[in-house]
């Protein structure tokens, strides 16, 4: 059964990731974003501009939808109240899309 769960964990990260890359593929060599679990994403020091943010939101509830078979959001009430917000680094929101998949 852990083993369903590593691959569930990184699955989720490559969706993350996925997400990333398609923006990179709009950016300029010197803007792009960085693959790592501490990539922030929102924030102080953060990686993206609001825009950048939104464009990597939807394309990975696509993703994840697409690959788990499941609809998630990212930007509901429940995911803004948290603290902190689920999209402060790419680790938080695995863990964040780890807990809805496994509702």
């Amino acid at each position: 059964m852990e083993k369903i769960t590593l691959d569930k964990d990184a699955a989720v990260l490559e969706c993350i990731y996925k997400a990333v890359r398609s923006l990179n593929e709009e950016r300029g060599p010197d803007e792009q974003i960085a693959l790592s679990p501490d990539t922030s994403f929102f924030g102080e020091g953060s990686a993206l501009d609001s825009l950048s943010l939104v464009s990597v939101i939807v394309d990975l509830e696509t993703l994840v939808s697409d690959e788990f078979g499941k609809s998630v959001s990212l930007t509901d009430d429940r995911a803004m109240s948290r603290d902190p917000v689920p999209f402060t680094d790419a680790a938080t929101l695995k863990n964040y899309l780890l807990e809805l998949l496994a509702e």
